[in-house]
């Protein structure tokens, strides 16, 4: 497709401006078609930035290895830019506009030369849906094309949406590695050096710009900066949230539909609860997203759940049959898989597949890897970040509805992050209040997802921190805002905090996760039908130890632990919230959940103090 067939008068200025700065050498409307995916993959594959993988074991699939710099989002380089510092907040890092426009400009001075420069007009959210955007992207990176066509919905569509003059988001990316005349990347994967890398929101005027980089979420804007960062100063303005959260579909042996909606940070977990295959028999899990969902009140007075991507960005490492066989089914065709392991016959490989290393691998550095097991600092082949990227179609367990441009009404919504200890199986908040204020405080191991964070234990509220596009503070009020929003508050949804990963005391776990996690979902189904068995406790409504079945391996004692209240361990988790977290926020952070926070204090002082058989007792 050409520039001139664009009718939307504002795009072709703001894309003249684009190639005057940058100086591609041609400049490529993308259509989304199969001819364009198949023609951009082939001609990575003859530059060697891609290896095809074995037609009769991957069919379609190919394999990229990045630069070591750069595997992840990076936190550091990452930008909320607008006006006033206050409004970007404590949890991001802050750039003058002014300044950091200027400086982005400069880099992007002639940084396309020598590379064609496309142009992908993408809908996030299923095209002419009211609650869908528009974005498009420039880049001069095929892999972030290819990615893309994947990813988000793109093509002449989506461009006739647009007209003549409809909203859309500017996205500009650059690869930052212009190229001479006569110069290839001749299988080098291309970027800047790190200190070149800016990954900027312009928030004032919703606007994104990235450099340097041609990985994941710092190059797809679609992902993290249009879908949450970029959205979610949208929502705050319009009034509905933009989460980073999976969306399940699930069904109990009787026929009845509810919708989940579940909020955990990077790799810990979400895409295989949403790909889950349930132990319980009769019940049934399908997927309408893995990572991102944007939730809107309905006609109804519900609030609705949509999906605005359509494929997979999944961490490859520790995805198993075990863990998620439907994730590899969705992986095994037509797949773009980047730095995992390739194996002799082309095939596949990283740590916790399932299965050893068949023989000596080419690991994600590209050198030969034989398997060591007896050598614990072995480094890995795969990189612990390493990704598959494969549509969402092709994944058997996909629900009917995941293309609804209506949304699906949201039943329960969980968070959950990865915690050994003190945080209990399950339980649920009194309100929607008390729901944010557990979202507010969620807690995680830190994970290979974010490169550049200490280790240790990470705040990380709603799993939003790093894609708060505005100071968090004032999102927990949008929270609290929404929720009072709700015409009948009995429709609004459960709100629910879990772990997997509780472990005894050495190191065993008590919980086996995956599959059985369908036996919490089990009694989530249940709290929202009013007929799940519950007790109050300080920290919230949980089950009773028999209200959850057991699976095999789990016995009563273990279901003890992993449904009681740890009086001491909250009062050390509230007290840091009270200390270190909360007031990071300053002024901005809500009253409502401070009160929250001296409830659930006094509850837990309250059960803490002996009880008195008779008065008598002092």
């Amino acid at each position: 497709m050409k520039l001139s067939e664009i009718k939307h008068a504002g795009l072709v200025k703001w894309v003249n401006e684009v190639a005057a700065l940058t100086t591609p050498d041609e400049v490529v409307v993308c259509t989304g078609s199969k001819a364009e995916y198949d023609g951009l993959i082939e001609g990575m594959v003859k530059s060697g930035l891609a290896t095809r993988l074995n037609p009769e074991k991957k069919p379609g699939s190919v394999l990229f290895r990045s630069d070591p710099s750069d595997v992840a989002r990076v936190e550091k380089r990452t930008y909320i830019s607008c006006a006033k510092q206050e409004d970007a907040g404590p949890t991001n890092n802050w750039i003058d506009p002014v300044e950091l426009k200027a400086t982005m400009t400069g880099l992007y001075k002639g940084c396309m030369k020598g590379r064609k420069m496309y142009v992908i007009v993408f809908s996030m959210g299923p095209v002419g849906s009211a609650f869908s955007k528009i974005g498009v992207e420039i880049t001069d990176s095929e892999y972030v094309v290819c990615n893309m066509i994947i990813m988000t919905r793109v093509g002449t569509k989506v461009i006739e949406n647009l007209g003549t003059d409809g909203y859309f988001v500017p996205c500009l990316h650059s690869v930052g590695k212009p190229l001479a005349a006569g110069e290839a990347d001749n299988g080098v994967w291309p970027c800047a050096p790190m200190e070149h890398k800016y990954i900027a929101h312009f928030t004032d005027d919703k606007v994104i710009w990235s450099y340097g980089s041609g990985y994941g979420g710092n190059a797809l804007l679609g992902k993290k900066c249009l879908a949450l960062r970029i959205a979610s100063v949208l929502a705050r303005d319009e009034g509905w949230l933009a989460e980073h959260m999976l969306i399940l579909k699930i069904t109990n042996p009787e026929g009845k539909v509810k919708y989940i909606t579940a909020a955990f940070p990077s790799a810990c977990g979400k895409t295989n609860l949403a790909m889950l295959i349930p132990t319980i028999e009769g019940w049934k899990v399908e997927t309408l997203s893995d990572d991102i969902a944007w939730l809107r009140y309905g006609k109804d007075g519900r609030l609705y759940a949509m999906s605005v991507e359509t494929g997979f960005f999944g961490v490859a490492p520790g995805t198993s049959a075990k863990s998620n066989p439907n994730a590899l089914a969705a992986a095994s065709k037509n797949t773009i898989f980047t730095n995992v392991a390739l194996t002799e016959d082309k095939d596949i490989w990283w740590e916790g597949i399932g299965y050893d290393a068949p023989g000596t691998v080419i690991d994600w550095h590209g050198n030969p890897w034989t398997q060591d097991k007896a050598n614990k600092e072995q480094a890995p082949a795969a990189h612990p970040n390493s990704r598959f990227t494969a549509p969402a179609e092709q994944c058997p367990c996909v629900a009917k509805e995941w293309n609804d441009p209506k949304g699906v009404p949201v039943s329960a919504i969980l968070f959950g992050g990865r915690r050994p200890s003190t945080i209990p199986l399950v339980h649920m908040s009194r309100s929607w209040t008390h729901g944010t204020f557990l979202g507010s405080i969620v807690g995680s191991e830190v994970t290979a997802a974010a490169l550049d964070v200490a280790s240790g234990i990470r705040r990380d509220p709603m799993a939003m921190k790093p894609f708060i596009g505005y100071n968090a503070g004032d999102y927990f009020q949008h929270w609290l805002d929404v929720g009072a929003a709700a015409k009948d508050q009995s429709l609004l949804p459960k709100i629910f905090y879990v772990n997997w990963f509780r472990k005894t005391q050495d190191g065993k776990w008590l919980w086996p996760g995956y599959g059985d996690n369908s036996r919490v979902l089990k009694w989530v189904f249940e709290c929202c039908d009013g007929t799940a068995k519950t007790v109050d406790t300080p920290i919230g409504i949980m089950p009773t130890v028999d209200a959850i079945d057991r699976p095999e391996g789990v016995s009563e004692e273990d279901m003890k632990a992993l449904l009681s209240v740890d009086v001491e361990g909250w009062k050390k988790e509230l007290e840091d919230v009270r200390k270190n977290h909360y007031p990071e926020f300053g002024d901005k952070m809500p009253k409502a959940l401070w009160d929250v926070l001296d409830d659930v204090e006094a509850r837990l002082d309250k059960a803490s103090k002996p009880r008195r058989c008779c008065h008598c007792c002092k």
